[in-house]
């Protein structure tokens, strides 16, 4: 059930990039906006679950699991979103 949790969070972080994404790159949307969002999603979710089970098996602390799931994934996102935009120039 945690999994679900995990999943269902980063697909709403990952939606939130894609929105902010729009905000920081202003009329840079190689993709599309359908595309950020996809690719924001995808990325979020791919370094939620890495963190989940890569964390515990470094074996660091549900803490550092937790601090990991929180920031890593927006900010994955928004770098991938980047390299995106930076490899279309």
């Amino acid at each position: 059930m945690d999994i679900l949790i995990l999943i269902a969070a980063m697909i709403v972080v990952g939606l939130i990039v894609g929105a902010a994404a729009g905000a920081i790159w202003k009329d840079n949307r190689p993709i599309g906006v359908k595309g950020d969002y996809i690719v924001a999603v995808i990325a979020a979710i791919l370094t939620g679950l890495l963190d989940w089970y890569v964390i515990p098996a470094m074996g660091f602390s549900n803490t550092l699991k937790y601090f990991g799931v929180a920031l890593e994934p927006p900010m994955a996102s928004l770098a991938v979103l980047w390299l995106i935009r930076v490899a279309k120039k």
